[in-house]
């Protein structure tokens, strides 16, 4: 495994469970919108998304070729661009609306634009976590990983649709299920 992947398979969960575990924080005062937890929020799940793609790829290509691994990594990279989209453009309005009020008039101005509302926030991320899951079997079939991670990866992702309170349980859980990945494997004796 390439260190950037290594990196990126640790840091890329953790960064999603420190949005979630920093939402829920800026929670607990009913304030939370523009202003500090907000943006620190949004950047740990924006820096999660980005640091996704490494690992996509290195994961890519640790996978046999085939068209199954090309449609999934495919879904996995357009879901993580429009989560990128969706949190750096939550960023930018948290940045300029002065309240709460301000922000969600923000968010229905740009979520009101044609095709935005689905592409960006209804289905549009849901493919990286469908791709996720799926190059998650792939690696299993291919036994890089045990059978219980695409289970596990699944549990992960199902998670937010449940509450997005329970992202910092989506972030632990796809790292345990992704962790196998690291293990140094040793090559098959020649006969």
């Amino acid at each position: 495994m390439r260190a950037t992947t290594k990196i990126a398979l640790y840091a890329a969960p953790l960064a999603l469970t420190g949005y979630g575990v920093v939402r829920n924080v800026g929670k607990l005062d009913d304030v939370y919108g523009p202003g500090f937890d907000w943006q620190l929020a949004h950047f740990l799940g924006l820096a999660g998304f980005v640091l996704f793609v490494p690992l996509v790829l290195g994961l890519r290509a640790m996978l046999p070729a085939g068209a199954v691994r090309e449609v999934a990594t495919g879904a996995a990279l357009f879901g993580l661009v429009t989560s990128m989209v969706q949190f750096a453009v939550d960023i930018v309005q948290g940045f300029l609306a002065a309240d709460k009020a301000e922000l969600r008039s923000r968010q229905h101005d740009f979520s009101d634009l044609p095709g935005v509302q689905a592409v960006i926030y209804d289905f549009g991320p849901l493919f990286f976590f469908v791709g996720l899951v799926l190059m998650g079997v792939l690696a299993a079939r291919a036994r890089l990983l045990p059978w219980w991670s695409p289970a596990l990866l699944l549990m992960a992702v199902l998670l937010p649709i449940v509450s997005l309170d329970l992202m910092p349980l989506t972030g632990v859980l796809t790292l345990v299920a992704l962790l196998p990945l690291t293990r140094e494997r040793v090559p098959a004796p020649v006969s």
